[in-house]
């Protein structure tokens, strides 16, 4: 009933909207007929306010080593491949053997350099016992081609290092599970010197104060962020504890819960917390039960809490009647949240996008 009502009230007011665009349409209309000799003149758009001729480009860029372009996590603009993987597809093993893997080599030609490097490798004595080494740390063949296409260049790197970096997990008690995961899910961790990799767990323990427990959970919850941007890490733990006013406690807990976090641009972080905190009303130790909020669009968030609230629905304090779990805000697609969390229909909602 609640539902039809409100779905009554948002059919008026899209009516009302429609009427209202149409008679302004109808006032121009007129307005053109009384001075037709009125010509409106479009101004061409000013190419050289967005783009400065003078920008200097990155020269040095050209010149990176292939392992250099692996590890650059940095967005990089999607190079256009001087020619084509797949019409040496016919001659190549190698290129025969990770289409069956599953590679992809139209992604691997468009990074500069890598599709000559993969071109170059032959399967029985660069590729085939790379995938011997990573099927005896227990990793899928299913994974075999997201890895290779994700990282080709770990065929540079000599088995003998490979092994004292997995070596070196086993003695930070990874467990089988957790290194399986770690390799599935970043490749370009075995990239990564056992020093490189040590410096880098060191900082997330003494930076949050971390137990060994911890740093294993955060480490194989999201492998990605142990080899990411060191800058870009810094500038996210800063909005995070000085701008969102997290303390060093509250801030331990909440990257542990969802360490990708920090992987985040410090501005969406910053406009999600916003809405979060000022517009819905949660509180920190809210949020960092319900990490899941930081880690979701703004817009997302803030279509599905104005809809609960037209319901009368947008209520996550769990002492009162009606209680919402925050992080349930976030959960599945559309027809899951109207049916489950909203308790209405995807019709109203659909609605109610349209006159929001």
């Amino acid at each position: 009933m609640l539902s039809s009502a409100i779905r009554k009230i948002l059919e008026n007011s899209q009516n009302a909207a429609k009427i209202t665009a149409i008679s302004s349409q109808l006032r121009y209309l007129r307005g053109q007929r009384s001075a037709p000799s009125e010509i409106d003149v479009f101004q061409p758009t000013d190419i050289s306010a967005k783009y400065d001729d003078n920008e200097p480009v990155a020269e040095t860029a050209t010149r990176k080593s292939y392992k250099e372009v692996a590890l650059d996590f940095g967005n990089r603009e999607a190079h256009v491949p001087s020619f084509n993987l797949a019409a040496y597809v016919n001659s190549s093993n190698t290129l025969q053997q990770f289409v069956k893997l599953g590679v992809n080599l139209h992604s691997i030609e468009r990074r500069k350099g890598l599709g000559e490097f993969v071109l170059r490798l032959d399967f029985e004595k660069d590729v085939k016992p790379c995938i011997s080494f990573l099927a005896d740390q227990g990793v899928s063949a299913d994974d075999f081609g997201r890895m290779f296409t994700k990282n080709p260049l770990v065929f540079k790197e000599d088995l003998d290092d490979l092994q004292t970096r997995v070596e070196y997990l086993k003695s930070k008690r990874f467990s089988d599970e957790a290194r399986q995961r770690i390799l599935t899910h970043n490749p370009f961790w075995l990239m990564f010197s056992t020093k490189r990799v040590d410096r880098r767990l060191g900082y997330f323990q003494k930076e949050f104060r971390l137990s060994g427990h911890d740093l294993r959970l955060l480490a194989t919850r999201e492998p990605n962020v142990i080899t990411y941007n060191m800058e870009h890490l810094r500038k996210s733990v800063f909005t995070l504890k000085e701008e969102m006013g997290f303390d060093a406690k509250e801030l331990s807990a909440l990257i542990v819960r969802k360490p990708r976090l920090m992987m985040i641009p410090p501005d969406d972080l910053i406009e999600r917390f916003s809405y979060i905190h000022q517009d819905m009303g949660l509180s920190h130790a809210q949020i960092i039960q319900s990490p899941e909020l930081l880690a979701s669009r703004e817009f997302r968030l803030r279509e599905r809490h104005e809809f609960l609230k037209l319901l009368g629905r947008a209520q996550y304090d769990p002492q009162k009647d009606l209680y919402i779990s925050p992080k349930t805000i976030v959960e599945g697609n559309n027809f899951y949240f109207v049916r489950n969390v909203a308790k209405s229909d995807l019709k109203t909602f659909d609605l109610f996008l349209k006159t929001r």
